[in-house]
């Protein structure tokens, strides 16, 4: 059967542009209808202006959609409320949330200003909390809601000069674990998407980048997915070019040591301690506690305790 979205509301925040813009339509077209958010600033966050939402609304109006812009920052709560508010005043539900809003302020961490650091933090992690925070309420009493936090690989693996962006990106998947616990028994459910994509944030890795095959419409599928009814939660989806993969954050089966020589015996047994096999992804944080004090119990046992 078709997925589609007759009769839900999307939230899709910097969809002015690029992936927005493409995860905007694409909902659109399958019936959603659409909060377009877009500052409409530079790259780097300054400037602003509602000419991208509503360039974006214009084209879901003419292929027969249903679309309201808006142009608040991510980072100012209020003006956030204030659209979910305009959302709930015109259609009544909110259904869905797409937070993709971002900036880049590329640079090595050595020749990074702390309010460089500061600035992207808050858009990324700071503006999906905003965001998520003011349709929290909404999705539980209605006992249904579908997020998605965009995260990065350069938030689950590193990338040079990008520290405060990988540190943001990182922080969203720790948000995602939490929120998908707690909303699981009122039917919301919390993803991560991943994405490789050609937009105005990748342009500057030109030749790097296969460009002509990382357009950005390739991606949407994957977001299609995580914000339909039979989506998953607590899911890390990496996207682009067509291929789709799964990121885990996973902890090893590790080893016991203690005595006074324990920081020897660690860095001895690191090897083992890092040993794959029978690695496991906890249901939550409490699941590695809980390892750690089998280890112990056994150990005890063992001798003869």
């Amino acid at each position: 059967m078709a997925m589609r979205f007759d009769g839900q509301v999307a939230i899709v925040t910097g969809a002015g542009g690029g992936l927005g813009r493409e995860h905007a339509l694409a909902l659109a077209v399958r019936g959603a209808k659409v909060v377009v958010n877009d500052l409409g600033g530079a790259r780097d966050g300054s400037g602003g202006s509602a000419t991208a939402a509503e360039s974006v609304v214009a084209e879901i109006e003419a292929a027969g959609g249903e679309a309201i812009a808006n142009a608040a920052s991510v980072t100012d709560f209020a003006a956030v409320q204030a659209m979910v508010d305009q959302a709930m005043a015109k259609w009544g539900r909110i259904d869905i949330l797409v937070n993709n809003a971002g900036v880049l302020r590329d640079k090595t961490f050595a020749k990074m200003e702390i309010e460089d650091f500061r600035f992207v933090v808050d858009v990324h992690l700071m503006g999906a909390v905003n965001c998520t925070k003011a349709v929290w309420e909404i999705m539980r009493g209605q006992n249904y809601g579908r997020i998605v936090m965009t995260t990065s690989s350069s938030g689950l693996y590193g990338n040079f000069g990008q520290s405060n962006y990988g540190a943001a990106k990182m922080a969203l998947v720790g948000l995602m674990q939490t929120l998908s616990i707690e909303g699981a028994k009122n039917d919301v459910r919390v993803n991560c998407l991943a994405p490789t994509a050609h937009t105005r944030m990748t342009e500057d890795l030109g030749a790097a980048l296969p460009l002509e095959a990382l357009a950005p419409a390739l991606v949407t599928p994957g977001l299609l997915y995580l914000v339909s009814q039979d989506a998953p939660s607590r899911a890390i989806l990496a996207a682009g070019a067509g291929g789709f993969e799964r990121a885990y954050v996973t902890l090893t089966q590790g080893d016991f040591v203690t005595g006074d020589d324990a920081p020897e015996q660690v860095a001895a047994r690191f090897d083992a301690i890092s040993d794959r096999s029978g690695e496991i992804v906890p249901d939550m944080g409490a699941a590695q506690g809980m390892i750690e004090l089998t280890k112990a119990q056994k150990a005890q046992k063992a001798h003869g305790g």
